[in-house]
């Protein structure tokens, strides 16, 4: 574990285990690399290099007044890779960690990647515009914010409690220790940051990225998505790429790195080899 300063001197924080081909996992919002613990062993267990860092204002890493935005999330995410000297990369982002692999790669090229998987991802576009008439009314992200800046302790309870692990589904049955471990990351990061990220994970558009990715990409997403809606993200991202995949769930949750890791892990080692 270490940390790297980026040129506008903001130190983000990584983890680096093991050696062999690299993934590189991106977190989603408002968490940090600690979201990947059930990845990062698995993958580590079969003979990968396991990297993760806490976005800028997330984690450990500084919490900067500005910069919350997908550009700098992709300059930071090369600055990692450089700083590593990372090649031949896998790139797995989950949710706003989709966006900032999304646009890393079509940002910075794809001389260092040779395979990407988005799961859950924020791509193509979330938020409802002439162009994007199945988008979410714009509304539904101001909530999102006013209730961050009402009280972002009770805000972070309730999201993992209800519609991000599916917990509010009937039959379900709620873990505290996930969602306090969902609290306790959403807590350790800046309250600006987050505020910030709601803007750049939902208002980003993503289309012309896409479009120009050409390593393999696995786009996996469930229809049960109470977070990113499904019919709007996964299917149209998959065919927006070139070598794009699309891996369906049902009925599985937003946040299924976590609640559904075996079957996760399993699609994911299963395109890695492929």
């Amino acid at each position: 574990m270490g940390t790297i300063t980026t040129s506008d001197g903001t130190e983000i924080f990584y983890k680096d285990w093991g050696t062999g081909q690299p993934i590189v996992f991106s977190h989603g919002w408002p968490l940090s690399a600690d979201d990947w613990d059930n990845q990062l062993l698995f993958f580590l267990s079969k003979g990968y290099r396991v990297v993760a860092h806490d976005r800028r204002g997330h984690g450990r890493s500084t919490q900067t007044g500005d910069g919350h935005d997908m550009d700098h999330y992709a300059d930071d995410l090369k600055a990692v890779v450089d700083h590593l000297d990372l090649r031949d990369c896998i790139h797995v982002g989950h949710s706003t960690g989709g966006g900032e692999v999304t646009h890393y790669l079509a940002r910075h090229g794809e001389d260092r990647a040779a395979k990407a998987a988005l799961l859950c991802a924020v791509p193509p576009l979330m938020v409802q515009t002439d162009a994007n008439p199945e988008g979410l009314p714009k509304a539904v992200f101001d909530d999102l914010q006013a209730q961050l800046a009402a009280n972002r302790s009770a805000f972070y309870r309730a999201l993992p409690e209800g519609p991000f692990y599916g917990f509010n589904r009937p039959g379900a049955v709620p873990s505290e220790a996930i969602i306090a471990n969902w609290w306790r990351q959403g807590m350790m990061g800046g309250a600006k940051a987050h505020y910030d990220g709601i803007v750049a994970f939902s208002q980003t558009d993503f289309t012309e990225d896409l479009r120009t990715i050409a390593i393999p990409v696995l786009v996996v997403h469930s229809e049960d998505d109470q977070i990113v809606p499904y019919a709007d993200a996964g299917p149209k991202s998959a065919a927006l790429l070139k070598n794009g995949v699309l891996k369906t769930y049902k009925d599985l949750p937003h946040g299924l790195p976590t609640t559904h890791a075996d079957v996760v892990n399993a699609d994911l080692l299963e395109f890695f080899q492929s």
